[in-house]
């Protein structure tokens, strides 16, 4: 994957684009889909639906795993996500210490590391 920053409105389009678009596309998916499209993460299909690629789903699973990691930072044993939790914990990037789940340091090393890059 690129080292392609996104912006909040791009990580917004892409929430909606994977929620599934319901008639005509809003103002945010208009204004960000050129880029989108453009870096791969999201394609236009024959029937003129716009769906997710591969790469965007990775790149949203990975900003969710991103936001969790933040969360049990501020606050150990925060609610994340199973499937979240479960890469987490493959990677010892989590542990779960008498029913709290929080972070290790390892995790804490690879979030340190993914906000000095800015991804």
């Amino acid at each position: 994957m690129k080292n392609e920053k996104l912006s909040t409105d791009e990580f917004n389009a892409l929430l909606e684009i994977a929620r599934g678009i319901q008639g005509k596309p809003s103002a945010c998916v208009g204004r960000n889909s050129k880029r989108l499209s453009g870096i791969k993460l999201i394609k236009f299909e024959r029937t003129g639906r716009i769906i997710l690629t591969d790469a965007g789903k990775e790149r949203l699973f990975l900003r969710r795993c991103v936001l969790a990691l933040k969360a049990l930072v501020d606050q150990p044993g925060a609610a994340i996500e199973a499937d979240v939790a479960m890469f987490l914990g493959k990677k010892s990037h989590i542990v779960e210490v008498d029913g709290v789940v929080t972070i290790t340091d390892k995790g804490r090393e690879s979030l340190a590391d993914i906000e000095a890059h800015g991804i």
